[in-house]
């Protein structure tokens, strides 16, 4: 017999407690246009054999990033990771721990997240971090509705240079907000006048270096004029490694660092999870999401850690709470923290320059090719090519030779005319010279 917990007089008891009519009506903030006017087109019920065998199947179809050129990046970068850290995340106390909500059993959970927010503070030079969020896009979501708290105001500038995915997130909170969101246009130059967007009524500007174009943005004028008139800087970044080279968003001037950590310790996991990072000024601490670790000592005088200036109870409280996330990425946390304690700030500064060498070497290449065009003057391992082909049909066909060759901005931001030939690729330590000679090679014969 099914076990139907549930009777008909029970849902329409709990529909009318909410105030709708129907199951449906829960939906309603959700967008017509994606939901599903019919069941899943599978079959409704299969061996575990046979479930096994399909997707092993369609499985097969992929091309591993890790088999062939790779070149993708926009957000979510494929960095060697060393064998230490899966050895040690796997191991059962890290992988199966919870919440360390009782100290007094879960120190070694504890200080992790502890050294994860000192590695976060020391290489984005902010006074303190969180110990994580889900990942950059909801972090910088996160960031804005803080911004909105400490100033008053609600009013974000979005700069145009902002990962499309990370805005479309501030744009969907800030719309269940009620807030005001200003989203300039899509920046692949770096040239977009952002200072005339700051205003007396705004709260927040939300500007990411290295950009979702690859281009590095010189913060110090933007966080000056936020500053003059009473709004915060929000810096994001989606390549962690990048602060092993270009100077921290804190020295720049920023009030709110956020960014994703996959490059660090994570692999790229088919598109998650992920890490997000949060670090602010101290003076911000108490408006600052998620949780907190801190080191203390026991009835004993014996060094310990605990969570610290707020309680389970504040984020499961939403009139009361300064975020309504009430998790984090712990064992993501870890695999960055261990990561990080390998490579050290001298390991990472290198890891950076090698990141860089290769993007440069990859740029030369593709701009000798007939009919390319580099947008970057300056970047990370990350920057934009025109191509005189739309990128989504030139990437298809360098996908059919085994190169894997970037991200179409069209893909990101579809029906935009003016975007539809620019490609964004990036360069890290896993490319080698073949790599690079071989793209180049492919790019030129599909263009020809």
């Amino acid at each position: 017999m099914r076990y139907l917990p549930l009777t008909d007089t029970d849902r329409a008891d709990m529909l009318a407690k909410v105030g709708v009519d129907s199951i449906d009506d829960l939906f309603a903030d959700i967008p017509e246009k994606v939901r599903l006017k019919d069941p899943v087109d599978l079959p409704k019920r299969a061996s575990e054999m046979q479930v096994e065998c399909q997707l092993s199947s369609m499985a097969a179809k992929n091309t591993p990033a890790s088999s062939v050129p790779f070149f993708v990046g926009a957000g979510a970068y494929k960095h060697y990771v060393p064998a230490t850290v899966d050895h040690l995340i796997q191991r059962s106390e890290f992988l199966t721990s919870y919440t360390p909500y009782q100290p007094e059993i879960t120190q070694g959970t504890l200080q992790y997240l502890f050294e994860f927010q000192t590695q976060v503070a020391s290489v984005t030079n902010m006074d303190v971090a969180n110990a994580s969020m889900y990942d950059g896009s909801t972090g910088t979501g996160e960031a804005v509705l803080m911004a909105h708290r400490v100033t008053k105001r609600k009013k974000a500038v979005l700069s145009g240079g902002l990962h499309p995915q990370y805005r479309e997130v501030v744009e969907g909170l800030s719309n269940m907000a009620d807030d005001q969101v200003v989203s300039l246009p899509a920046d692949p130059t770096g040239t977009e006048d952002i200072l005339s967007q700051i205003d007396d009524e705004t709260s927040c500007v939300v500007v990411q270096s290295p950009s979702f174009y690859g281009q590095i943005i010189d913060l110090k004028p933007i966080a000056e004029k936020a500053h003059e008139k009473g709004a915060l800087l929000i810096a994001v970044f989606t390549e962690v490694v990048s602060l092993g080279l270009i100077e921290a968003p804190g020295t720049q001037g920023a009030d709110i660092v956020v960014g994703e950590g996959q490059s660090i310790g994570n692999g790229l996991n088919f598109g998650g999870p992920y890490v997000g990072l949060f670090a602010t000024r101290q003076k911000y601490v108490r408006q600052m999401p998620g949780r907190l670790c801190g080191e203390t000592v026991d009835a004993e005088g014996k060094r310990g850690f605990v969570l610290t200036l707020s309680t389970r109870e504040q984020h499961i409280r939403r009139d009361k709470a300064t975020s309504n996330i009430c998790t984090n990425s712990g064992l993501c946390c870890l695999a960055f923290t261990i990561h990080m304690s390998l490579l050290g700030q001298t390991g990472l500064s290198k890891l950076a320059r090698i990141n860089h060498a290769n993007a440069v070497s990859l740029k030369k290449q593709l701009a000798a090719v007939p009919g390319v065009e580099v947008l970057n003057k300056a970047y990370f391992n990350e920057f934009t090519v025109k191509l005189p082909k739309p990128a989504n049909d030139v990437v298809e066909a360098l996908a059919a030779k085994g190169i894997l060759a970037g991200v179409p901005v069209s893909r990101l931001e579809p029906g935009k005319a003016s975007l539809e030939n620019l490609l964004v690729v990036a360069a890290t330590e896993v490319n080698t010279d073949e790599d690079r000679a071989a793209f180049a090679a492919a790019l030129k014969e599909v263009l020809a």
